[in-house]
């Protein structure tokens, strides 16, 4: 990722690093499922012992994930509320229903979608 970083807690808590690590379930990337391909991936349940319910929560509760980007112009972004044509694209691509779709993304719906 980036081998010239040592920084000490502290600067990792104030971001002092280079680059972003957004996480899914965060504004930059709100579907939490998206941990379930990190999980294909990399199988830290193997690796490390890392576990994953099926709400999509992690096991410690102290672990992260996210994905690492070190470039310099990188930027944090928030994804804002998404209209139903949004859904419907998102539900084709992750080939689930629209009711699996909005339940996923239930909080960045912009509609109501009972």
């Amino acid at each position: 990722y980036a081998p010239n970083e040592n920084y000490a807690n502290d600067e990792l808590i104030k971001e002092a690093y280079r680059g972003v690590r957004p996480a899914p379930g965060y504004p930059a990337c709100p579907d939490h499922t998206e941990k379930g391909i990190m999980w294909e991936l990399l199988k830290p349940d193997e690796a490390i012992g890392l576990k994953l319910t099926e709400s999509f929560a992690m096991y410690p509760t102290a672990a992260v994930s996210g994905w690492y980007f070190a470039h310099p112009q990188s930027q944090y972004l928030g994804v804002g509320k998404i209209g139903r044509d949004q859904v419907d694209d998102y539900a084709k691509r992750k080939g689930w229903t629209i009711a699996e779709t909005e339940r996923w993304l239930a909080p960045i719906l912009g509609y109501d979608a009972d």
